[in-house]
C-alpha cells in the first residue's frame, strides 16, 4: 500500500537524536534555541518561539492578540486544532466560505462577517497554498485587527516572493510527523513584536519569568530565582524534537522541491481528465505542497478504488462548523459544504517515487467515471 503521507528520515536525523540523548540534557535547552534562532532567520521573522504543537501555537498567538469575549473570524476546512484554540480563549469562531479553486478562506466573505466584535482574523494556508494575505491585510489594518496565520501546512511557502512566517502578527507552524518539517511532535510561532516573543515564552513555560535553560546559563548565585507573573501553560518544545527539526531544516528546500516535482507529475498525468480537478496555484504564490487534494464528484466510489489498486487516499477535511459541538457557531456556507464531498488527497512525500507516483496516476486513470 502506498501511504497518503510518511516521514523522511535518513542517518542525519538519527545522530542529531543520538548527541542530545548523549549529552544528559533533554529538555528546553540549547538545541531549541539552536532551532528557534535558524527558522526564525529561514523565514524572515524577528523571532521564533518553539512549541510542543502547532495546537499550542495557534492558543498562544490567540491568546496574546486578546480576542477573549470577542469574536475570530476563520475556515471552517481545517483539522480542528485551528477552531478548538479560538474555544480555547474564550471566543466565537465567525466561519467564512471558501475559495473554490483553492480552498483557501474567501476574502470576500471576510468582509460580509467583519463586526464591532472581531478580535483577530484567523487564516489557513490549505494544502501550503498561501492566502492572498495583501487582500486580507486591507480589510484587518485599518481596522486595528490582528491577522493570525495557521501555516501548518506551509513551511517553505511564500506570497509574493516573501516567506510565509514573515508577514503577519503572529505565524503558526505544526512540525507534526507527517508536516514538510517533520519532528514527531512540535510547532513554532513566528512573532515581529519584542514583548509578544517575551510573553509567548512565559505563556509556553507556566507563565515563568525564566525557563530552565536560560537560569543554566545564569552564572550568578541568584541563578535558582524565578518569579511567576501569570497563568501559564506546560508547551514548550525541547532538545530531543528541535534536533531532529534542525535536520529537517536544512533539508526542506530539496524535500519540497521533491514534494513540487510530483505535484508536477500528477497534473501533468491527470490534467486531461474531465471528471475531476486537479489543484491550482496562482502565480503570485509559491506553495510548499504539504498534500494534493483533487476534486471528483464521485468521491467515495474514486477511494475505494483506489484502496483496491494499493493506494491509501485521505479526505482533509470534514468542515468544522458541521461537527456537533460547533453546532452555536454552524451558519450556511455553501461553497464549502458542497466541494468538500469531493475532495480526495492523493500520496505525497519526498521519498515517494516516480514509479509509485505513475502507480498512483494510474490507479485514479483507470478509475470508471
Amino acid at each position: 500500500m502506498i501511504p497518503v503521507f510518511r516521514p523522511t528520515v535518513d542517518q542525519e536525523e538519527i545522530d542529531a537524536v543520538t548527541e542530545v540523548l548523549k549529552s544528559g540534557w533533554w529538555g528546553l535547552g540549547p538545541k531549541t534555541q539552536e532551532l528557534e534562532h535558524a527558522f526564525a532567520e529561514y523565514v524572515g521573522a524577528k523571532h521564533g518561539v518553539g512549541l510542543n504543537s502547532c495546537t499550542a501555537a495557534l492558543h498562544l498567538a490567540l491568546k496574546v492578540a486578546q480576542v477573549e469575549g470577542g469574536e475570530v473570524i476563520t475556515t471552517p476546512l481545517t483539522f480542528i486544532s485551528t477552531n478548538h484554540a479560538i474555544l480555547y480563549n474564550d471566543a466565537a469562531p465567525v466561519f467564512a466560505d471558501v475559495e473554490e479553486d483553492t480552498l483557501n478562506i474567501d476574502v470576500r466573505d471576510i468582509e460580509r462577517k467583519l463586526s464591532p466584535r472581531t478580535k483577530a482574523i484567523m487564516v489557513v494556508h490549505y494544502g501550503g497554498h498561501p492566502v492572498d494575505l495583501d487582500e486580507i491585510h486591507a480589510l484587518a489594518g485599518p481596522r486595528g485587527i490582528p491577522v493570525i496565520e495557521d501555516a501548518a501546512h506551509a513551511a517553505g511557502a511564500s506570497y509574493k516572493g516573501r516567506p510565509i512566517g514573515s508577514i503577519s502578527m503572529a505565524t503558526c507552524f505544526s512540525f507534526h510527523a507527517v508536516k514538510n518539517l517533520a519532528t514527531g511532535e512540535g510547532g513554532m510561532v513566528t512573532i515581529e513584536d519584542e514583548e509578544l516573543d517575551k510573553r509567548l515564552r512565559q505563556l509556553r513555560w507556566m507563565g515563568i519569568t525564566k525557563d530552565t535553560w536560560n537560569r543554566s546559563e545564569d552564572i550568578s548565585r541568584y541563578s535558582w530565582y524565578y518569579s511567576v507573573e501569570e497563568l501559564g501553560f506546560k508547551c514548550h518544545l525541547s532538545d530531543i524534537p528541535a534536533a531532529l527539526g534542525l535536520v529537517q531544516l536544512s533539508k526542506l528546500g530539496r524535500t519540497n522541491a521533491r514534494r513540487r516535482e510530483i505535484a508536477r507529475r500528477y497534473t501533468s498525468g491527470l490534467g486531461d481528465l474531465a471528471w475531476l480537478q486537479t489543484p491550482v496555484e496562482r502565480p503570485y504564490v509559491h506553495s510548499s505542497f504539504h498534500n494534493y487534494v483533487i476534486k471528483a464528484e464521485r468521491r467515495d466510489d474514486l477511494m475505494a478504488h483506489l484502496q483496491k489498486a494499493g493506494v491509501a487516499t485521505g479526505m482533509h477535511y470534514i468542515p468544522n462548523h458541521l461537527y456537533p459541538m460547533y453546532k452555536e457557531w454552524c451558519t450556511r456556507l455553501p461553497v464549502v459544504e458542497r466541494v468538500w464531498q469531493t475532495l480526495v488527497t492523493l500520496p505525497l512525500y519526498p521519498d515517494l517515487t516516480d514509479a509509485e507516483a505513475d502507480v498512483v496516476i494510474e490507479a485514479v486513470r483507470s478509475f470508471p467515471a
